[in-house]
Formats: C-alpha cells, structure tokens, sequence
C-alpha cells in the first residue's frame, strides 16, 4: 500500500475542533493528503490549530475544492463512509475489509475516503461519485459517530492493512520468511521428539498445532531467535540429563 496516494476528503465540514482533530489523526496514522469541499468552519482559525497539535502542516496544504466530483478527479475509487441505509445504499462494507481491498488499488493511483457534514452525513447524489460505500457498525441507541472519531477509526484500519501489504507483523516488524521458519519448526520437531514431548512416531501431528499457534503470532525474526534460543537450551539439557 502506497500511503501517499491515500486521501481523506471532508464534505462541507461545519467544526473547526473537528477538522484539527482529523489532522492529528492522519499524522498518528502517516497520511497527509487532505482535501476539503466547500468547509463551512476556517480550516486555519486557531481552534483548528489547537486541535491538530503538531499536525498544523497538514492543516496548511490542505486542498479546497469547489464540488467532489473536483475532489476526487484523481483518484481511482472513493470509500463514501455512511449511516444511512436505502435503495440507494446497498453493498457496505467495514472498515477493515474495505482497507484490505483497496490496499493494492494504491498502487495504480489514488484512493479516496469520504467523509460528509457533521449532522447530515454525506447525500445520495454525493455518494454516486463513491465506488464504495463504507459503515461503521455502531449501536442502533446511537449509531452516528463524531466525524473525527469516524477518521480515525477508518485510518487505524488503513494502517493495519498498510502493515500487512507491507510484510510487516503486529509489532511492525518485517514478518519471518516461510525459509526462517520451517528452520525453527524442525528445530522444534527435532528437540520435543529427543525430549519425549512428541510422538516419534507421528511427531506432526502435535507440530501442526504450534504451526497454526505460531502462525496466528506472526513472529518475526526476534521472536524465532528466542524461540530457537530455547529448544538450544532444551537440546543442552538433556544432553546434560543423558550425560547422568
């Protein structure tokens, strides 16, 4: 995933405090592209400012456009995000899934979310410029949520299927290859059969389970040095115990 070629486009935003709060939140989560239709508030009035923390910059270069349609000129699919449901409203999808399907489309160019007004959300004609249409499963007793708040969640799910296309585990280390690995699990294989742990007989068939344990992990390559450190250790042990 190209994180330069993610935007975040705010319809008509109505809330100064609102707008600097989206910005910290493309800085927590390392975007910087954002575009702003027909803001209602002063994107640069202190407020705003106060808000966005050290994220200012992003503040300054945001972009003002006229319609969407300008908005999204350049981009190859737009996330419209949305509470409302109807005829016209069909096909959603969750955060999470809608970041892992369009982590590869950044590659051929730009990808919009689109977030729309503070108390009406974002009109169907609006939406028709959507490829996508994007909900956050809230409660029925009070399903809108506030729109930086609603940034925010569909940038930490962007950033975690950023650092999944990019390899990495949930530490944000470079994940282990598959050849780094299968060296660690016949390590193991070899040191719980010798120590009578698994079944020289069928000694997979226990293996499989840490496979599916440790594959769950995404260990990276510290994690299989310690790993490995400690069947070492284990080997050692009972060379000692057979020494006896």
């Amino acid at each position: 995933m190209n994180s330069d070629r993610i935007s975040v486009v705010l319809v008509e935003p109505q809330g100064p405090l609102n707008i600097g709060s989206v910005c910290r939140a493309m800085m927590n989560f390392g975007f910087s592209d954002l575009r702003l239709v027909n803001p209602v508030a002063d994107h640069l009035s202190d407020d705003a400012r106060r808000m966005a923390v050290k994220a200012s910059g992003i503040l300054e270069n945001a972009r003002i456009y006229n319609d969407l349609r300008s908005a999204l000129g350049d981009c190859v699919l737009a996330l419209g995000t949305t509470r409302r449901f109807g005829k016209y409203r069909e096909d959603f999808l969750h955060p999470d899934d809608a970041a892992k399907e369009f982590a590869p489309l950044t590659e051929q160019g730009k990808v919009a979310w689109v977030f729309g007004r503070e108390d009406k959300g974002l009109a169907t004609a609006e939406l028709d410029f959507c490829q996508r249409f994007v909900t956050i499963p809230t409660e029925e007793a009070c399903p809108s949520m506030n729109l930086a708040q609603s940034v925010s969640i569909c940038l930490y799910e962007t950033a975690k299927a950023r650092a999944v296309s990019r390899g990495k585990t949930a530490d944000g280390k470079k994940a282990s290859s598959v050849e780094v690995l299968e060296g660690m699990f016949q390590h193991m294989r070899g040191t719980l059969t010798d120590i009578g742990f698994l079944d020289p007989q069928n000694p997979d068939h226990i293996l499989r389970s840490f496979r599916r344990i440790f594959g769950r992990a995404g260990l990276n390559d510290r994690d299989v040095r310690i790993l490995r450190g400690l069947w070492s250790r284990l080997d050692w042990l009972n060379r000692q115990r057979k020494d006896r």
